[in-house]
């Protein structure tokens, strides 16, 4: 018995339409797979760059601590310079203010600058010159002058003068110029 006026044809569980749908479904999932190949890949490539970024990162904070004790040192020795610049300026204008203090009528032979005083060796024509044209004024900036003398061979008069700045007045001074 047969209805049909076609032979049958062998039915398949995978029909065009389940064909087209499983194709589309396992480029879905390879397109998911390959996505989550593709984050973990960019996950582990950040993570790295992470790691580098942290070296980096405390490679330069320990720059910027070395370079602040340079720039401390820096600082220092630039305090240190402006005061011996300071000091020779004044040193400087010191000497320059004693030989404009010197008259004309003595001459001056060798100074020596002590730390809290001075010793002057020279020559003069006599005591009262050397006693009122520098001895005077010698007083007036040092607290303790002493003057010794001695014959020359032209009939002037050599001198020693050795004159001392007390350290506890001008510690004392130095107090109260710095309150």
């Amino acid at each position: 018995m047969k209805y049909s006026y076609i032979t049958p044809r062998k039915k398949s569980v995978f029909t065009a339409e389940v064909q087209l749908l499983l194709t589309f479904f396992s480029i879905t999932l390879g397109m998911l797979f390959i996505t989550y190949l593709f984050l973990l890949f960019k996950d582990y490539s950040f993570l790295s760059d992470m790691d580098e970024l942290t070296a980096v990162q405390s490679e330069l904070s320990i720059n910027i601590e070395e370079m602040k004790e340079q720039i401390t040192f820096i600082e220092k020795e630039n305090l240190l310079a402006q005061k011996v610049q300071t000091q020779n300026t004044v040193l400087k204008d010191s000497i320059a203010n004693l030989f404009d203090l010197v008259p004309q009528r003595i001459t001056l032979s060798e100074a020596n600058l002590l730390e809290n005083g001075l010793i002057l060796y020279g020559v003069t024509p006599n005591k009262d010159i050397y006693n009122f044209m520098l001895q005077a004024p010698l007083r007036s900036i040092f607290h303790r002058t002493y003057s010794s003398f001695y014959p020359a061979e032209n009939g002037w008069l050599r001198f020693v003068s050795t004159n001392y700045i007390d350290e506890e007045i001008n510690f004392s001074q130095e107090i109260d110029s710095e309150n």
